[in-house]
C-alpha cells in the first residue's frame, strides 16, 4: 500500500455527485424504447397470433444469425431450454450429465427432471467457469452430456471441453443464459457446442418483459427434435410422435425482444466500457490486498452480465455496508448446488474447493450499460471506504 488516502482516488470534478446506485435499472433501458415496444405489442394484439407468431420466427432467425448458426428455436424460458436440449440429446434415467456446481439452479435441475444424475465438478478459480480437468476426471461409461455454463458473460473453455466430448462421444449443451453475444476466438457462443440455451429473463443482457428462452444449434437433427419437443411432440396436429412438453415462446415477448435486439451490441459495449473503467478505478484505489477483480481470458469477448469481485475477508459485511450506503449488490451464488438440500441424494464424488471458496468470497457490483461515471465512482468509493475502515480497525487492534 502506498499510503495514498483511500478517499482520494475517485470522482472526477466534472461528475455530479450521487448517493445511491441500484444493482440494475431496467427503467433506463425500457423507457427509451417504450414507444417502439408499445407499437410492436399493439401489432401483436391486433393480429391475434399470441403464440409462435411471425415475431417469434423473426427473432429465431435473428438470434441464429447472431450466433452464426442455421437454427434458432424459441421456448418459454432459459430453464426450459436446458430441459429441451437434454431431451433432444436423449438423456434418460441412469444417465449422468456433468455440470458445474457454481451456477444457477436450472442448470442441474433440468437433469434431475429427466431422472438423470447431475455430476457436480469444480471450477477454474480465475474465470468461475467449469474446469476441463474436472470434467475429464468425472467422465464414466454412464456420462451422456456436459453442460458448460458461460458464467457472468465469459465463455467457458470450449476447445478443451469439446475435445473431451469428442473423445467420449458426449453431447455438449452450452448454458449461455448470461452470455448472449460473447465470443471465444472470434466464434460466438451459441455455436460452440451441439446445442446452446439462452434466457430472456428481464435481468439478462437481452431481456424481455417476462420469461422467454431460445435454443440454437448447427445440427438440423437436433433443431428438428427441439421444434417437435417444445409442442408436446406433436406433428402434425394431434399426432404425437414423442412425449414432449409445452414450452413455446409467446409472440408478445418476441415482439419486445425484436425491438431490443438491434441495441444489444451498443449495450454490450457499455458493459465492456464499465468493466474497463472499474478496473482503472480499483487499480487507483490500491485495495488489491483486499479484493480481487474478475479475470478475462485474452481469447474471449466477455459481455459482463455481472461484474463479480472476490472479497477475501468479510464479504457479507461489505454487502451490508454497501446496502447501508444505497449501493445495490448481489451474491451469485452463496450456496453451491452440491450443497443444496434437494440434491443431497446424489453422491458427491469430488471435492469442490474452488466452488466453495467462490461461494464464500464473491459479490457482484452494478454494471448495467446506462450506468453513469458518477455512479461508478460512488460504487468504488463505497467499496474503498469499507476497506479503509477495516484497515483502521485492524491497525487499531494491533
Amino acid at each position: 500500500m502506498s499510503g495514498k488516502p483511500f478517499s482520494s482516488v475517485v470522482r472526477p470534478s466534472n461528475s455530479p455527485a450521487v448517493n445511491s446506485v441500484p444493482l440494475l435499472d431496467l427503467s433506463r433501458e425500457n423507457s427509451q424504447l417504450e414507444p417502439e415496444i408499445l407499437a410492436a405489442l399493439t401489432q401483436v394484439t391486433r393480429s391475434g397470433r399470441f403464440v409462435l407468431g411471425p415475431e417469434v420466427q423473426l427473432l429465431e432467425q435473428r438470434v441464429a444469425r447472431l450466433c452464426n448458426v442455421n437454427n434458432g428455436i424459441g421456448c418459454a424460458s432459459g430453464s426450459d431450454a436446458i430441459l429441451l436440449a437434454l431431451m433432444a440429446a436423449d438423456v434418460k434415467a441412469d444417465d449422468e450429465v456433468i455440470v458445474p456446481s457454481f451456477t444457477f439452479f436450472a442448470t442441474a435441475s433440468a437433469v434431475t427432471r429427466l431422472g438423470a444424475t447431475p455430476v457436480f465438478v469444480d471450477i477454474d478459480p480465475a474465470t468461475f467457469n467449469i474446469s476441463p480437468e474436472a470434467i475429464q476426471a468425472a467422465v464414466t461409461d454412464r456420462t451422456k452430456a456436459i453442460i458448460p455454463v458461460h458464467l457472468f458473460g465469459q465463455p467457458a473453455a470450449m476447445d478443451e471441453i469439446n475435445a473431451i466430448a469428442k473423445e467420449h462421444e458426449l453431447t455438449v449443451i452450452e448454458d449461455a443464459a448470461q452470455a448472449i453475444g460473447a465470443q471465444l476466438n472470434g466464434k460466438t457462443v451459441g455455436s460452440l457446442g451441439d446445442m446452446a440455451c439462452f434466457s430472456f429473463y428481464p435481468t439478462k443482457n437481452l431481456g424481455g418483459y417476462g420469461d422467454g428462452g431460445m435454443l440454437t444449434s448447427k445440427s438440423e437433427e437436433f433443431a428438428d427434435k427441439l421444434r417437435l419437443l417444445r409442442v408436446h411432440g406433436m406433428a402434425p396436429r394431434y399426432h404425437h410422435q414423442v412425449v414432449g412438453i409445452n414450452s413455446r415462446l409467446d409472440t408478445m415477448q418476441a415482439a419486445v425482444l425484436n425491438v431490443k435486439l438491434p441495441h444489444l451490441s451498443t449495450w454490450t459495449d457499455g458493459r465492456i466500457r464499465n468493466a474497463k473503467r472499474y478496473e482503472k478505478l480499483f487499480a487507483a484505489a490500491e485495495i488489491s490486498d483486499y479484493i480481487t477483480l474478475p479475470s478475462t481470458n485474452e481469447d474471449c469477448k466477455h459481455v459482463w452480465n455481472q461484474f463479480t469481485i472476490r472479497v477475501q475477508h468479510s464479504r457479507d459485511d461489505l454487502r451490508k455496508y454497501l446496502a447501508d450506503n444505497q449501493v445495490g449488490s448481489e451474491i451469485y451464488y452463496p450456496i453451491p448446488l452440491h450443497k443444496q438440500e434437494c440434491f443431497a441424494e446424489y453422491e458427491q464424488r469430488f471435492a469442490l474447493p474452488e466452488t466453495e471458496r467462490a461461494a464464500r468470497e464473491v459479490i457482484s457490483l452494478p454494471i448495467y450499460p446506462m450506468m453513469t461515471e458518477a455512479e461508478q465512482d460512488y460504487v468504488v468509493q463505497q467499496v474503498t471506504n469499507f476497506v479503509s475502515e477495516r484497515v483502521r480497525i485492524s491497525e487499531k487492534a494491533a
